[in-house]
């Protein structure tokens, strides 16, 4: 891309229309609720080292066998309590998710989910062996024994497979030979691990047998998470499906590649949702219906209409543009924080590429009507500027700039340079970018080099 390329066009302002009617928007994330979470979290790990370390006696560890027995029963409690808050991490709780933001969380979800599987690995090798060395036995005999004898130890050992396979196919390399809905299927059964892996501690663990204190606190943080699952994940969704009665109205072809899917429903302007979220959407079809996937909204509820707009990536991609009309649609969310009210300027600049500008185009709804608006539209052709006339007609309505980047991506480049010479202002900006993972990276970088600050760089991946 050269300066000329990004030469700004002067957009004369057109007088507002008349205001619709107040949406309901979601409560904004408040960061002080990720720093006490965070205190939370790290109180319930330093009780969860002191209920191993207390159930532990100057006997019991007397002798290398039983030293190591208990140094395996702590790597246990922790590998529970590493489960649960990574459980936590991917649980879509509302105010969790809208203060951080669900990839920041799923980012986390995957660093730490790791650590609780090494940690639940020492768990079973290091009581294998410390139970062997006291019984004086052969390692194999004692595993055997302890499956086959011990109370709780079957379960134990289904769970502990369970989580395994959940993490084996969660590694980037073996994710890619699965597809979404198998590997979704999958995880869905570390749930009933997680079920099995907490009996088995209640039921065994030497910091909860007869001490009821101990037992009430384990069993009040693992109930505490469970009814958060439920009630993000599931009753809440059921409730605003069923309240809404999402319909598929029409299906609009917008380019050979691209389709946008209105719908209609009850009251959608009450569904507390802002421009650039987005649901998990199940659309129920005889063979999709427990299908579910990540689509931003491309215009905002208004009354009892809404739209998302799809670029044709795969099977289910395609059948949304034969979706029969009048399918029922099951919503999950919304989701995500790359939403209007996380700029701390008047001054934004929207920058997307190909179907990645379908969120901005709802965060461009939502911006406060004096807002110093820029767009810039990146796209392969001309036909790759999804809802360009839309969004050509809103920077028009509010007097903003608007830039098309159409190129092969080696010619047509977008530089920290030329956004400056184009933007003379720009380091005052807040930027959302979308687009492809590789083009918003790219763009952040070069936004950072222009003199933007981090925290008013602003992307968001969807996708879980």
């Amino acid at each position: 891309m050269t300066a000329t390329d990004l030469a700004p066009e002067a957009m004369a302002p057109v007088p507002p229309s008349h205001p619709a009617p107040a949406r309901r928007l979601p409560k904004p994330g408040r960061p002080i609720v990720v720093d006490v979470l965070a205190a939370l979290a790290g109180l319930g790990l330093g009780i969860t080292l002191a209920l191993g370390i207390s159930a532990q006696s100057v006997h019991s560890v007397s002798t290398l066998p039983g030293l190591i027995t208990a140094v395996g029963r702590i790597t246990g409690l922790l590998a529970g309590y590493a489960m649960l808050v990574t459980a936590a991490l991917s649980a879509r709780i509302g105010p969790l998710e809208r203060a951080i933001g669900q990839d920041r969380l799923i980012r986390w979800h995957r660093t730490l989910g790791p650590w609780g599987l090494y940690l639940l690995l020492a768990h079973v090798v290091l009581i294998v062996v410390g139970y062997a060395g006291l019984a004086d036995t052969g390692i194999l005999a004692q595993l055997w024994q302890l499956i086959l004898t011990y109370q709780g130890m079957l379960m134990a050992t289904v769970a502990t497979a369970l989580l395994f396979l959940a993490g084996i196919t969660s590694y980037k390399r073996a994710r890619r030979r699965f597809k979404y809905e198998t590997w979704w299927s999958i995880h869905l059964y570390t749930y009933l691990a997680l079920l099995f892996a907490f009996a088995h501690q209640v039921d065994n663990g030497a910091s909860f047998v007869a001490q009821p204190l101990a037992t009430l606190w384990w069993t009040t943080i693992w109930l505490g998470l469970l009814a958060a699952v439920v009630w993000w994940r599931l009753a809440l969704p059921i409730v605003r499906s069923l309240r809404h009665g999402i319909r598929v109205a029409e299906v609009v072809r917008e380019s050979p590649d691209v389709i946008s899917v209105v719908l209609e429903g009850k009251r959608l302007d009450r569904l507390p949702v802002a421009g650039g979220q987005f649901f998990q959407w199940r659309f129920l079809t005889r063979g999709g219906w427990w299908e579910a996937h990540p689509f931003s909204l491309s215009h905002v509820p208004q009354r009892d209409r809404m739209r998302i707009t799809v670029k044709d990536l795969g099977d289910h991609s395609r059948d949304l543009a034969a979706m029969p009309m009048g399918t029922p649609v099951f919503i999950e969310g919304p989701y995500g924080r790359f939403t209007a009210d996380a700029a701390s300027s008047p001054r934004v600049l929207l920058i997307g590429a190909g179907v990645g500008v379908t969120p901005l185009r709802s965060i461009l709804q939502d911006l406060d009507e004096h807002a110093d608006v820029a767009v810039l539209l990146r796209g392969r052709t001309q036909g790759d500027l999804v809802l360009r006339d839309e969004i050509a007609d809103e920077v028009e309505r509010r007097g903003g700039k608007l830039w098309e980047a159409v190129g092969p991506r080696e010619k047509v480049r977008i530089t920290a340079s030329t956004l400056r010479r184009a933007l003379p202002d720009i380091h005052r900006r807040d930027v959302y970018i979308c687009g492809p993972e590789a083009f918003t990276a790219a763009v952040a970088e070069e936004c950072a080099r222009a003199g933007i600050p981090a925290d008013r760089i602003h992307f968001e991946s969807f996708v879980f």
